[in-house]
């Protein structure tokens, strides 16, 4: 990530970023950059859109108008991105806020300008060197939000790092070892992996996992500060890549699949925020992590899986396998963890796509107080949500004669999200899912988004994890 810092000096060497609001220019620039500016802002354009001015004989020589909309902390990390995009790598630049800072200004901004800056790299592209200032009169009041969005920010890369990683490198144990590893630098984080016989009872986690010659592994992240009262549990569906097993997808439905761990990378990754920034709540978050292969060992249609608790579900689409690692990590959390709240993120169904387009992910819990806390945290984070109905007449279509429940029966994010709330115990009224399969990917960029992972979940979490802070 490339630096971002708070001053109170403008310097008119550098690339000058001026944010333009429905009324004019909000930092009001003096003299002949002001005058031409006033004359040619365009105050009709929409959030993030940028025009920029060439001015090779004057200072500063590059002047970017970065459109903020209607002011609210969404327009400013729109306006950000939008600039993050139209420097160059090597370009060092500040964004006059002028008098317009304001907490939420300055936050939507940077992270604007760290999300909309990003770019994934395997090693071989120089990252972006080049340093943006945040120019306003008292920077110094503005450290704590600067700090929020570094740290948000900085999971988001990770998160969409590890989803766009390719499946020739990504695997279970992979995954484990980067996330281990990014947790060692934070002091009071573990880390405990369990693979081979310490999976026995996870059977839904070892079928899901027995066709690919790597492994599966259950992560468990715990971040236990002095003084927490509230513990949240988060899981996160960790399919390294889904082929969709013997049930096996088409060539257009597999080319993707590499991002069908995005709900793992999310909630890893807001974890390792949540360290970052100290917060005052125990999280335990669990990722079941496996490929769904194609081989002589994989589950079949019509295997019947003992589950953590005991519970047998019966499966007859192999390419039904998210809802079964589930199924176990949150059975595991029922038995083992007493939590206060527990939310799962998952790419889970494409009917949550069909519903709610490509920008909106399905939420789905009893919980008026705990899904309306995260829808809130969404809308503010920009990761809208909608809650979508838990019809308990639907049970019915999870019967099956051979098993406990019928994990796969028809066609639904709702019919997944009822099989899932049979595994939740006594904690199924604190238990929030999350069908983030529409929201993990973009093929454009636009706003904060760069076309690829998305990074989604991490924002609306540390979000949610700050207003339960103790």
């Amino acid at each position: 990530m490339y630096s971002i810092r708070l001053t109170d000096h403008l310097d008119d060497a550098l690339t000058r970023i001026v944010p333009i609001g429905a009324a004019g220019p909000l930092s009001h620039p003096d003299g002949a950059l002001g005058a031409e500016i006033a004359a040619l802002a365009d105050t009709d354009q929409a959030a993030g859109a940028v025009q920029i001015l060439p001015r090779p004989l004057a200072t500063p020589a590059k002047v970017l108008l970065a459109h903020v909309g209607a002011g609210d902390e969404a327009g400013w990390r729109a306006a950000g991105a939008a600039a993050a995009r139209s420097l160059d790598a090597d370009e060092p630049a500040q964004f006059h806020l002028g008098p317009a800072a304001t907490a939420d200004s300055v936050r939507g901004a940077a992270e604007g300008l760290w999300l909309g800056g990003y770019r994934y790299r395997d090693g071989r592209e120089e990252p972006r060197t080049a340093e943006v200032a945040l120019v306003t009169s008292g920077s110094e009041a503005y450290g704590e939000s600067l700090g929020l969005a570094h740290a948000v920010a900085r999971g988001t890369w990770l998160a969409r790092d590890l989803t766009n990683t390719p499946p020739s490198l990504k695997n279970p144990h992979w995954v484990a070892e980067e996330i281990s590893g990014a947790a060692a630098k934070r002091p009071g984080l573990s880390v405990r992996v369990r693979s081979g016989d310490e999976l026995a009872r996870f059977g839904g986690l070892r079928a899901v996992g027995g066709g690919s010659r790597f492994r599966p592994c259950l992560v468990e992240m715990v971040w236990d500060p002095q003084g927490a009262t509230t513990h949240v549990v988060l899981v996160g569906k960790g399919i390294t890549f889904d082929s969709g097993g013997i049930s096996i997808k088409t060539r257009e439905g597999m080319k993707l699949m590499k991002i069908d761990m995005a709900g793992a990378a999310a909630v890893a990754a807001a974890t390792l925020a949540a360290a970052d920034l100290g917060l005052g709540v125990r999280i335990t978050t669990l990722l079941p992590l496996a490929e769904n292969a194609v081989s002589g060992s994989a589950y079949r249609p019509g295997d019947v899986i003992t589950h953590y608790d005991g519970t047998t579900s019966e499966s007859t689409n192999s390419d039904a396998e998210g809802r079964l690692v589930l199924a176990d990590a949150l059975a595991y959390a029922a038995a083992e963890l007493d939590p206060d709240v527990v939310i799962d993120l998952a790419t889970l169904t494409g009917a949550a796509k069909v519903a709610l387009g490509a920008s909106t992910a399905a939420l789905y819990g009893d919980s008026d107080e705990l899904t309306s806390a995260l829808l809130a945290a969404g809308e503010k984070a920009g990761e809208p949500m909608w809650r979508m109905p838990l019809h308990g007449d639907y049970r019915e279509l999870l019967r099956s004669d051979v098993a406990d429940r019928h994990s796969s029966p028809a066609h639904g994010g709702g019919l997944s999200a009822l099989f899932l709330r049979d595994f939740t115990g006594a904690y199924a009224d604190r238990w929030a899912h999350v069908d983030m399969a529409a929201t993990a990917w973009t093929e454009t960029s636009e706003r904060e988004l760069t076309r690829g992972a998305t990074g989604w979940g991490v924002r609306t979490l540390v979000r949610y994890l700050g207003t339960i802070s103790a």
